[in-house]
Formats: C-alpha cells, sequence, structure tokens
C-alpha cells in the first residue's frame, strides 16, 4: 500500500461468537473480527481504531520493532531501548519497558482497556514522545504506516512456528483478555486454522521476509539470539549505527541473558498478576527455549503441524530452524 489512503475493511468471525468459542476464548467477549484484504485477526475494539495507528507520524530517528507475538518481542526491545539509550540500565531499571517501549495495540485491545487508558500509552501519547523513539507493534507491514521503512529503521524477528504455538498457548492461558481453556491441540489447530488473535502467522513473516534487502530493515531469527547473543548484539548495534565498547558489549549481552531477563521487574511484566490482568499461574517470560515445543507436540500432532509449515513454505526461500545443539 504505498499510498495514504485507507482501503482495510474488518468483518466479524461468525464462528467467534458462538457459545462453544466463547467457552474456549473467556476474554473475546466480543468476538474477532478478520482484515479485509489480508485476514489478520483482531478484536473489534482495535478495528474501530486501526486507521489511527496507519496514520501515524513516522520520524527518521524512530526504531520499529515489528514481530508476531512470542517470537522474542520484550528480549529484543529490551536491547533497542538500551542501544538508543547509551546502555543506560539505571534508568532502564527505574521505568516498565512497556512505558519506554509502547506497545501500539495495547491501548485497543478491547473495550475493557479503556476504563486503565490513563495509563496506556494511545496513539496521541506516542506521538508527543521525545526522541529517539523505540515503537513495537505486532502489526503485518500493510496496517502500518506506509511511510514507515522508507523513514525509519525497523527490526524484524522471527521465531519458527513451533516454539511460537507452544509458547503463544502458554501466553493465552496467562492472559485474561485471551482466558484461553482448552488443550494446546486444540490451540493448534487454532493457530494453523488463522482463528487466533494476530493470525495469520506466514503472511506476517514473509511480508516482512520480502522486505529484507531493504536498507532501512533488519531481519533477524529468535533462534540466532538463542545460539549467540553477543554476536546478534553486535548485528543490530552495527545495524543502528551504534558504537559499544568491550564493557558495554559485556554488560548487554550478561543483562539480557535469560536468567537474568525472566528476574528484570522492568521486563517481567509480573506486575500483571497483581493488577489482575493475569492469571496467578505461569509467567509472561516463560522458558525462552528453542525446541521446547518436543515436550508439548504428541507425534500425531507435530506431523500435522510439519504438513502445514511445508504448505506455507512451498515456493520461498524462508526456513526456520526448530531445535539447536548449544544455546545461551
Amino acid at each position: 500500500m504505498s499510498d495514504e489512503s485507507w482501503k482495510v475493511q474488518f468483518h466479524e468471525i461468525p464462528k467467534t461468537l458462538s457459545e462453544s468459542f466463547k467457552e474456549l476464548f473467556t476474554g473475546y467477549d466480543e468476538g474477532l473480527v478478520r482484515s479485509e484484504p489480508g485476514g489478520f485477526v483482531a478484536t473489534p475494539t482495535y478495528a474501530r481504531n486501526a486507521e489511527k495507528i496507519f496514520r501515524m507520524q513516522v520520524r527518521s530517528d524512530d526504531v520499529w520493532l515489528l514481530t508476531f507475538p512470542k517470537c522474542g518481542t520484550t528480549w529484543t526491545c529490551e536491547l533497542l531501548w538500551l542501544l538508543q539509550n547509551n546502555c543506560d540500565f539505571e534508568a532502564a531499571s527505574k521505568a516498565g519497558l512497556t512505558l519506554r517501549t509502547p506497545f501500539l495495540e495495547m491501548p485497543y485491545l478491547t473495550s475493557r482497556m479503556y476504563g486503565i487508558k490513563d495509563m496506556l500509552m494511545t496513539v496521541d501519547k506516542v506521538e508527543q514522545l521525545p526522541s529517539p523513539r523505540v515503537i513495537r507493534p505486532h502489526l503485518p507491514f500493510y496496517l502500518l504506516p506506509p511511510q514507515l521503512l522508507d523513514t525509519a529503521k525497523v527490526v524484524y524477528v522471527a521465531r519458527n512456528p513451533k516454539d511460537v504455538i507452544v509458547s503463544y498457548y502458554f501466553h493465552h492461558k496467562l492472559i485474561k483478555l485471551h482466558g484461553y481453556t482448552g488443550t494446546l491441540e486444540e490451540f493448534a489447530q487454532f493457530f494453523m486454522d488463522d482463528e487466533v488473535y494476530n493470525a495469520p502467522f506466514f503472511p506476517h513473516i514473509l511480508e516482512a521476509w520480502s522486505k529484507r534487502h531493504h536498507p532501512n530493515m533488519h531481519f533477524m531469527f529468535y533462534e540466532d539470539m538463542k545460539r549467540d547473543l553477543r554476536g546478534e548484539i553486535e548485528k543490530v548495534a552495527a545495524f543502528l549505527g551504534k558504537s559499544l565498547s568491550e564493557e558495554q558489549l559485556v554488560a548487554l549481552t550478561e543483562h539480557l541473558k535469560f536468567e537474568n531477563f525472566q528476574k528484570n521487574e522492568s521486563v517481567n511484566n509480573e506486575s500483571g498478576k497483581k493488577t489482575g490482568a493475569f492469571n496467578q499461574e505461569g509467567r509472561f517470560i516463560r522458558k525462552g527455549k528453542t525446541g521446547d515445543w518436543k515436550n508439548h507436540f504428541s507425534p500425531e500432532l507435530n506431523v500435522r503441524i510439519d504438513e502445514w509449515i511445508e504448505k506455507n513454505l512451498t515456493g520461498t526461500d524462508l526456513t526456520f530452524v526448530t531445535e539447536l545443539e548449544h544455546q545461551d
């Protein structure tokens, strides 16, 4: 979409209004909608505000982080904010990541968010933030400002779909706005049928993959961060034009190690349990392992998912790593 005209419409997904669906996804009291074109699955509240995000002003010193959910968003966002703010770990510890790096759609996830809107980074507030901004939507490119890639730096992180399914399943069980009560196998089928929030998975990644050679785009994989965190930090820093001292590089790598990251209260979202937004069981920063799907998939489910992956990657040059011999 190269011009400024808004051509997207959203339509109800009738299945998501059924009692059987709402029993499995107890947070979707308004059901879900699907975009035309693109097939993006969202809430009616987001649909009513989608054009507002599309028309946002992009700045040349912005860094935008694009991901499908559960692909290392929080992890990478902390890295980007620290790179943009001279590795100021003290400042990072004093403000939650959601305030430092606004999640664009959060105020528009559901009408229930309006009660706490003063605490959320609406588009109006994001546009008033001082530079440099780090902004993180889970939206696909075509729902974002058309001038984004030609104006700002964009980092896209992809993760293998098997681990995404497992992580997104636990995410849906943890967060009351999703309120998922079903099994992993049922969830995996909803995921493959493009019937979960933020679906479809493959078009989201493939659209970004097709733009990976743009000079303002850095496309990276979660699995590479697990395999060589320091090396990936160096690549992102170079992309942003940041020079790191050896001391800063060591400190950043240590700060972002999973066991340290999981305990970091400014990023781990444990406050969600105190506010009542999260259920008490589970963690937002859960395992962070590549290959954890092997602990959850039955052989039959794994075959179905393999077939789904193969079908969607046929004719593309995109491949995923689903297991690692060594990981940080």
